[in-house]
């Protein structure tokens, strides 16, 4: 997420000394969705490693990067949030081993296992320094502990954090006033009107059903089936695909959450009481089933989770994550 856009939006894009209050009290904002959006993430992908092929550290935190913000932006988020270096922790999950680490929000990241963290886009607003940040992470071991070199007020420290291995993917708020929610099998995109609208169980089910696209790989499988997209995904065969993979994330986005500990109920209910929001109702895509018709198969898979299941349970749709679709 490019946050200077997020300001603006906000009517900070002219930071000055009399507008300090608003920008500290809109970094905040920034911060807490974040977080939230970190404690959802933490809790799904650590929750159901045994259901993922490709694992990394997950330590339990927000980070994120100066060159995120935009050039006159940028003197507010130093007061805000560090920038003692390009990268820094915005958030911290409580019970995390990051936070066992003490790591805190506004230290900044030099180095992690001992290879440094540096700006890649300089005076241009852009993700990429965060994002190559979070691929050095996502390229370690997982099962081995993170070892990271931080700076605050001058003060260097290292700290080691217990290894925490969670399924591989990003996580990113998007901007805008849209109900966007998107999975490339990367990254997982939710908009920021969910946390403004939804309780974090609720936007819980949104992040699960994404997780889950990247979880079985229906981004690359689209591609490998030669779906296309845009005007012609809502025909004939493209459409009868898509509208599989979405099928199948709304089912194992229900046993992410149960294997989170969330209760998988909770689906039902977003889909019943809050799918028109996300769906379009009348004008939604046919790629999508109904959100009537997503409660009702959800609430007949619950129904199928033998008594004994354990946690994490592996459903057997994991099984097909790397066979062709249809």
């Amino acid at each position: 997420m490019i946050k200077a856009l997020f300001c603006v939006a906000l009517g900070l894009s002219l930071p000055s000394a009399a507008m300090a209050q608003d920008a500290a009290a809109t970094f905040a904002a920034i911060r807490a969705v974040d977080g939230r959006m970190a404690g959802i993430a933490y809790r799904l992908t650590t929750a159901n490693a045994a259901l993922c092929r490709e694992l990394a550290p997950t330590p339990g935190w927000a980070i994120h990067a100066i060159d995120q913000y935009d050039a006159p932006l940028r003197d507010a988020a130093r007061v805000s949030f560090g920038f003692e270096a390009p990268v820094a922790v915005e958030a911290v999950v409580s019970g995390a081993p990051a936070a066992s680490a003490a790591v805190q929000p506004g230290d900044s990241i030099t180095a992690i296992d001992g290879k440094p963290l540096a700006a890649v886009a300089g005076k241009t607003t852009s993700s990429a320094t965060r994002d190559a940040a979070l691929a050095t992470i996502a390229s370690l071991p997982a099962d081995r502990p993170l070892r990271v070199a931080l700076v605050r007020g001058g003060q260097a420290r290292s700290v080691t954090i217990a290894a925490s291995p969670g399924c591989r993917s990003a996580f990113e708020v998007l901007l805008g006033p849209g109900m966007e929610a998107s999975a490339d099998g990367r990254i997982v995109q939710i908009a920021v009107r969910f946390f403004e609208r939804y309780s974090d169980d609720e936007v819980a089910v949104v992040v699960a059903h994404e997780l889950a696209h990247n979880i079985l790989h229906h981004a690359r499988r689209l591609d490998a089936a030669g779906v296309k997209r845009g005007l012609l995904a809502e025909v004939g065969r493209n459409g009868r695909l898509f509208r599989l993979t979405e099928d199948q994330a709304d089912l194992l986005g229900m046993y992410l959450l149960r294997n989170a500990g969330y209760d998988p109920q909770s689906a039902v209910r977003f889909w019943r009481d809050h799918g028109g929001d996300v769906d379009g109702g009348l004008f939604r895509s046919r790629t999508h089933p109904s959100s009537a018709a997503r409660a009702k198969a959800i609430e007949a898979e619950i129904a199928r989770i033998p008594a004994d299941a354990p946690r994490p349970y592996v459903p057997p749709i994991i099984a097909t994550a790397d066979q062709p679709l249809g």
